[in-house]
């Protein structure tokens, strides 16, 4: 068995271990989790060679979906909450995304950071329907059938979290592989030469960003169930940059990176808010760049080779 295999077998044992000796740990790890699934978003992206600086709006408007959903349906299943999160997302890709998919570099950049500063202007403004910027809380809805106390809600939606990482994971693994995902790598090498040999650049890159868009939208559904709260925050271009920032530092080798940002990320996040309160995002920034010169590709790359092979690279 592969050593990537391996690791993600003993990440999803470790993760699904570790509450039984420190039952704090659950939510950080279900964020954890969220987290990796929305960089494995943006990891498809990054692939063709283009950078999202707003995809946090398919997270928010997958948890402002549960909401709706879950205010208006309080007995509505925890498990299809889930999968109408990622339904909204993958909705609103397909929209956004038969427009914004025509730009490249910056350009691309820049038009998902203003759609998502509109959603999240929006958000903020109509208070009447999405709780401005105090948001809306959730009740805690059954799962899959059972009505469950907290403790035990919460270690059935990690259960379920790492379960859905393993499948996202695979299906990227399988989609990048596969002749859609080595043409949405050939935009970023030589978009004129796959025009050439008859595939549509454009419809490559809009499958690519409406399977993105419905991971993120997923990502926000766990999210919104792990909190019971969504804000306009959710969507603001803060949580974009760190969908992106565990991607780099995760790196997009293999999917099991986007997991392994999440989690550096998460933690480094709670015990340098908990112990150096106010220089937290100071940490995290020596973090990443501790990452770039020392692992340019992501933690991700250290799994693809030897150590003879990655000196022979350098």
């Amino acid at each position: 068995m592969s050593r990537p295999k391996l690791l993600v077998i003993a990440l999803a044992i470790l993760t699904l271990a570790l509450p039984a000796a420190l039952p704090w740990l659950k939510t950080p790890l279900i964020l954890a989790t969220a987290f990796g699934i929305a960089a494995l978003g943006i990891s498809i992206l990054i692939v063709s060679g283009q950078i999202s600086f707003g995809h946090a709006m398919f997270m928010c408007a997958g948890g402002y979906s549960v909401a709706f959903a879950s205010r208006q349906w309080p007995q509505l299943d925890s498990g299809l909450l889930l999968l109408m999160g990622a339904g909204t997302g993958l909705l609103l890709g397909v929209v956004v995304g038969s427009f914004v998919v025509r730009y490249r570099a910056i350009f691309f950049g820049m038009l998902n950071l203003a759609l998502s500063m509109v959603l999240y202007a929006v958000l903020g403004k109509f208070f009447h329907l999405t709780g401005g910027t105090d948001g809306l809380r959730l009740e805690r809805a059954p799962f899959f059938g059972m009505a469950l106390d907290r403790d035990n809600f919460e270690s059935l939606l990690l259960l379920c979290s790492v379960v859905l990482a393993l499948i996202t994971g695979w299906l990227v693994s399988r989609y990048q592989r596969s002749v859609a995902g080595q043409a949405l790598s050939a935009i970023k090498t030589n978009e004129t030469r796959l025009e050439y040999v008859g595939i549509s650049a454009y419809k490559t890159l809009w499958i690519g960003y409406v399977f993105s868009a419905s991971l993120c939208g997923l990502s926000g559904a766990i999210f919104a169930i792990a909190q019971g709260l969504v804000t306009p925050e959710m969507g603001y271009w803060v949580r974009s940059g760190e969908i992106i920032f565990v991607a780099i530092l995760g790196g997009i080798g293999h999917p099991v990176g986007a997991f392994i940002g999440a989690g550096i990320f998460e933690f480094v996040k709670l015990f340098a808010a908990a112990y150096l309160t106010g220089a937290w995002q100071l940490v995290l920034g020596c973090v990443l760049i501790a990452i770039v010169f020392f692992a340019p590709r992501g933690v991700s790359a250290l799994l693809d080779a030897s150590p003879s092979k990655q000196r022979g690279r350098s």
